[in-house]
């Protein structure tokens, strides 16, 4: 959550939420008792060597010929209460295209729509995109140094809009909100001992 505004959240928060809604409740309401994990640093890691490679690789891992690389942007979108930082964004003569780069083997609904969230800060936040076409991103998954396209569907869109207006409920209400369904989930939680309903 950002400082000066306790509404408005950032795409980890977004990510956070769809993986477990109560992950997202701890960190809004309880925003001082998180505790930097070994998965933590270590994606902060294998960020830095991904974005160290991704200087010395082509585009056309993206299918892409030409194109300008701009890394770690920071964009925040008041009107819909929202920050996030791109890890890589390919400006083309006529197109935006976010790049998320995740230490995953494998793709993730939650990361599809973390992608969607920062094409809609592109959207909203980044000068004369109105100009160009956002309608495509990547998830660069790291360990396997695969880039996968991701549609900007009408469908993606819409689950975003869900997604914030929950998330919204749930902090400015202060609900604590189900646990998640995937159990498996809970067993590395850091905040599994705040939870007393979860096996």
């Amino acid at each position: 959550m950002l400082d000066h505004d306790p509404f408005t959240f950032r795409v980890i928060d977004l990510k956070q939420y769809v993986y477990c809604p109560r992950i997202f409740y701890y960190q809004t309401v309880l925003p001082e008792v998180r505790p930097l994990t070994y998965k933590m640093e270590e994606g902060t890691i294998a960020h830095q060597k991904a974005e160290g490679n991704e200087k010395r690789r082509s585009l056309r891992t993206y299918g892409l010929e030409q194109g300008e690389r701009l890394f770690n942007l920071s964009l925040y979108a008041p009107q819909w209460r929202l920050s996030g930082q791109i890890d890589l964004l390919i400006e083309t003569a006529d197109e935006l295209i976010p790049v998320d780069y995740k230490a995953s083997k494998k793709e993730s609904p939650h990361h599809r729509l973390q992608l969607m969230a920062y094409a809609r800060l592109l959207e909203a936040a980044w000068p004369g995109a109105a100009a160009k076409k956002i309608e495509r991103g990547f998830l660069y998954l790291i360990p396997t140094r695969t880039a996968i396209p991701i549609p900007f569907t009408p469908a993606l869109r819409r689950q975003l809009n869900q997604a914030l207006e929950k998330m919204y409920q749930i902090a400015y209400n202060q609900h604590h909100p189900d646990p998640t369904p995937v159990r498996g989930r809970c067993v590395d939680c850091e905040f599994r001992r705040f939870c007393n309903d979860v096996d």
